[in-house]
């Protein structure tokens, strides 16, 4: 007897220490089994999106593996690949780059695995059976459209200097992002109400790899020193608020934000808290909200459908050509945030609270 309880509390312990190596899977497993991949946790919005998923995903039942992959895509391929061996249903992926993924891919749908890109398209795959994202054509119109309102460009205004990031040339919404901004911008730049000094106004020129704050703020350093040592900056126009962030720290570091030298108008992307903070602050002038809960909810509903054999809800069925095939999509609706508004979306809205925006 005193063997056999020996053995049971040590298979026991073995399960527990297995459950504790396990902490990103969990869920029932009722409905299926998800496994969700995401870029990187140094983006506060990439960890609501995981986040959210992961809650919407084990209230309808279903056993969840959420793994972030930090900026390296050889992780992210590896992560996956060891979702696939654990035998998930479906791939729900944030890709670091959109390009890397075709293999892996290739493996998945041997496995008759379903495969939803989040957010960020999937690109050089036939694999790829559904898009989940916002309308990011409308996230640049609303960035531009932001910066045409402030200046007074419509009312003839100008000329103002300008100065134009764009986002990481391995993700396909960046293209969308400055797209959409330019759509808006590009005319004022050619009639001379807006002046780029740098001349740096292809997106090629103004991307920035991995969307990354200080390679942002570094440039900024360089197309101060450069171009602006007499005149001043009137706006920038930046597609995400960790770029916004890095683009604000080069500014006030050679005087900007004060009577003298006003901060231009800055916009941004996400509602990271940082950023909704800075606007608060009076720094960083706008911020796209993106409300990942709907997403992550949007994405739910279209893994339920396609395991239930129903009509998968999309919206979109034009607009994203990864290379191989337009790929089905779902697009939700950004919202343009600056001082006036923050508290109606944002805190009414439920996304923060009044006290996480004083803290």
């Amino acid at each position: 007897m005193k063997k056999f309880l020996s053995v049971f509390l040590l298979i026991a312990l073995v399960f527990s220490l297995a459950a504790c190596g396990s902490s990103n899977t969990s869920g029932t497993g009722t409905k299926g089994y998800v496994g969700i991949a995401m870029p990187t946790k140094s983006s506060e919005r990439w960890i609501k999106d995981g986040n959210f998923m992961k809650q919407e995903f084990e209230k309808q039942g279903y056993k969840v593996e959420l793994q972030y992959g930090e900026d390296d895509v050889n992780n992210q391929v590896s992560q996956i690949e060891n979702m696939i061996t654990k035998g998930v249903n479906v791939l729900v992926i944030g890709a670091i780059d959109g390009s890397a993924l075709t293999k892996v891919l290739d493996e998945a749908h041997k496995q008759k695995i379903k495969i939803i890109a989040y957010d960020r398209l999937i690109k050089k795959s036939q694999y790829v059976d559904y898009y989940a994202t916002f309308d990011n054509y409308k996230v640049g119109i609303l960035q531009g459209s932001y910066i045409e309102d402030k200046l007074g460009l419509k009312q003839g205004k100008g000329p103002f200097n300008i100065e134009l990031f764009g986002g990481s040339p391995d993700d396909n919404n960046a293209y969308f992002f400055w797209n959409g901004a330019m759509s808006v911008l590009d005319p004022y730049i050619k009639s001379g109400k807006l002046v780029v000094r740098s001349g740096q106004t292809k997106f090629d020129q103004a991307a920035t790899l991995r969307w990354d704050g200080a390679t942002a703020q570094s440039r900024m350093d360089n197309l101060l020193s450069a171009h602006y040592t007499t005149d001043k900056v009137d706006a920038v126009l930046s597609p995400y608020d960790g770029i916004s962030i890095g683009i604000l720290s080069s500014l006030k570091g050679v005087g900007y934000g004060t009577a003298s030298k006003p901060l231009p108008v800055i916009t941004g992307q996400d509602a990271e808290l940082a950023s909704v903070k800075s606007i608060i602050a009076g720094e960083q002038t706008e911020t796209v909200y993106k409300d990942t809960r709907a997403l992550a909810k949007q994405t739910v509903k279209m893994v339920n459908a396609e395991l239930a054999g129903k009509k998968v809800p999309v919206n979109d069925t034009k607009s994203y050509n990864n290379g191989v095939k337009v790929v089905p999509a779902y697009l939700l609706q950004p919202v343009s945030v600056d001082k006036t508004n923050y508290k109606q979306v944002l805190v009414d809205g439920g996304y923060y609270t009044e006290a996480q925006l004083s803290k």
